[in-house]
């Protein structure tokens, strides 16, 4: 089952995680943070609704971007769900083409962009 209205941000940084979550809660979203791909794994098969949207960071420890999308793909539950892939990278168009994801951001992000990318995959 699938939330129309939450969004599952998956960031290292706690100043940035913490910043979307409550941007994104003031903005009527149900936000949720997970602090790399293992917890996030971990939130999404815990039995709570699942996101309508994740935003993903690439660069984290113990399970990086790239890894969390791989098993996110391998999993028919979770596979559906569109992500948008937020990254410092320099060429993040090319990474996000690489993993096949709808949307994607270059660090950094504007709040207003960001915004309009998880009104286009859920409703509040």
């Amino acid at each position: 089952m699938t939330s129309t209205h939450r969004v599952l941000v998956i960031e290292d940084d706690e100043l940035i995680r913490d910043s979307l979550v409550e941007y994104l809660g003031d903005q009527g979203y149900q936000a949720m943070g997970a602090v790399d791909g293992l917890d996030a794994l971990a939130k999404l098969r815990g039995g709570e609704p699942l996101p309508c949207v994740m935003v993903l960071d690439l660069m984290m420890p113990n399970m990086d971007g790239r890894s969390f999308r791989e098993e996110q793909r391998r999993d028919a539950t979770l596979a559906a769900i569109p992500v948008i892939v937020l990254s410092a990278y320099r060429d993040v168009a090319k990474n996000a083409a690489d993993l096949a994801v709808e949307d994607y951001l270059a660090k950094p992000l504007k709040l207003q962009v960001l915004l309009e990318l998880v009104k286009k995959h859920c409703r509040v």
